[in-house]
């Protein structure tokens, strides 16, 4: 074939330009591309609902630890102790699920912020798991008739309520991105914080009683454990707000005691 024969016959092929049904499968719009995305986002939806579950699993934990503190139930604790593994599989599952995720697309703009936020959130769900484990911990050290001062149980089990109701409440406020009920945690937390000062206050003025005294610093542990439950339950809320607006805020100024509401812009996404 003529050099001249060979080019007429090139272009007598159409050119893949030319076939409205012949689509770059990198072209943003292509039937492939698209479910690549539907997948994607699929899957991304997956990973927020179990990361989310985690936070079930942190009730169920608080529940379990608190009625083990009010009845002096060291075998309920050990159960809390045991049960740590469930927080910790689902941490690990859900991480090793994104990083899966990120290994075969690169999300941008709002799936990005949602990979981030959920790496944090389960990051959070981890430590309040470790939280309960160590108030479990602290159960059997006081024995198990232990002079157990009225007052300062009932302050105890009040702020662990505040804290069960922030874990529910900031899985509320991620799961409808809820920025306003995010931003709520706040009320709850400074109950918590006010009930911790509380607490401390009546076990440095407990009496003079050996064992009531040691009692009564083991449940200063106690409170301190519930208040980083707290803490991490605002995290999470704040993580709400990072991925509706993209900029990073705390909702509470810690230079400040009873500070709330200093934003700090640490960059968009």
């Amino acid at each position: 074939m003529s050099p001249e024969s060979s080019a007429k016959g090139w272009r007598g092929r159409p050119d893949a330009g030319e076939q409205g049904s012949s689509v770059s499968p990198l072209d943003p719009g292509s039937p492939s591309r698209q479910q690549g995305r539907q997948h994607f986002q699929q899957q991304l939806q997956e990973l927020e609902t179990r990361a989310l579950g985690g936070l079930d699993l942190i009730v169920e934990q608080l529940d379990r630890v608190l009625e083990a503190l009010n009845h002096q139930d060291v075998e309920l604790a050990q159960m809390v102790i045991v049960d740590d593994d469930r927080v910790d599989g689902r941490y690990l599952e859900v991480h090793q699920g994104i990083l899966s995720l990120l290994a075969l697309q690169a999300p941008v703009a709002g799936d990005l912020r949602v990979v981030a936020a959920l790496l944090h959130v389960m990051k959070c769900i981890e430590r309040m798991g470790d939280q309960c484990v160590n108030i479990a911990k602290l159960i059997p050290l006081s024995g198990h008739e232990p002079p157990v001062r009225r007052e300062l149980l009932d302050a105890l089990l009040k702020m662990g309520a505040y804290a069960r109701s922030e874990v529910t409440q900031s899985k509320s406020a991620f799961a409808g991105r809820d920025v306003e009920l995010a931003e709520d945690l706040v009320r709850q937390d400074r109950e918590i914080n006010r009930l911790n000062r509380d607490i401390f206050r009546m076990a440095i003025e407990i009496g003079e009683d050996p064992d009531t005294r040691e009692w009564a610093m083991l449940m200063t542990l106690v409170a301190r454990a519930l208040e980083r439950v707290g803490d991490n339950a605002v995290d999470i809320g704040e993580q709400v707000a990072f991925v509706v607006t993209g900029l990073f805020r705390e909702f509470s100024d810690s230079s400040h005691t009873m500070g709330v509401g200093g934003a700090s812009d640490a960059g968009t996404v």
